[in-house]
């Protein structure tokens, strides 16, 4: 609502920049929040724990969280993207050994050279 007909450009700026710093720290929080449910070695009453513990200071535990936890978060993405692949692999019907088949028959045909052959991950 415009008061006294002024509307000021630096205004829209902060609140448009104040809106997106919201938007930013909610989707951090869910994903510190995600990863410590994720988290293996942490059972039960200890992952609500740790999730009260983001609460206080928002912004500054996340940032502390996301730096001390980077390595660990990475890993565990990796994993879940693993076992993602794995179960879609065992959806789908694909296994290693089709596709060592499928690459014997495209060595066979002679679409792919030795060298290739020899380059193919096993």
């Amino acid at each position: 609502m415009l008061t006294n007909g002024a509307f000021r450009f630096g205004n829209f700026l902060l609140d448009v920049s104040a809106i997106f710093m919201f938007v930013l720290w909610f989707w951090l929080l869910i994903t510190v929040i995600g990863d410590l449910f994720r988290r293996q070695r942490h059972f039960g009453l200890r992952q609500s724990d740790m999730g009260d513990r983001v609460n206080p200071g928002p912004y500054f535990v996340i940032l502390i969280y996301l730096i001390s936890q980077s390595r660990g978060m990475a890993e565990r993405d990796a994993q879940r993207m693993q076992q993602i692949r794995e179960e879609l692999r065992h959806f789908v019907g694909y296994s290693v050994a089709d596709e060592l088949e499928k690459l014997e028959r495209l060595k066979n045909s002679g679409t792919t050279s030795n060298e290739e052959y020899n380059a193919a991950p096993r």
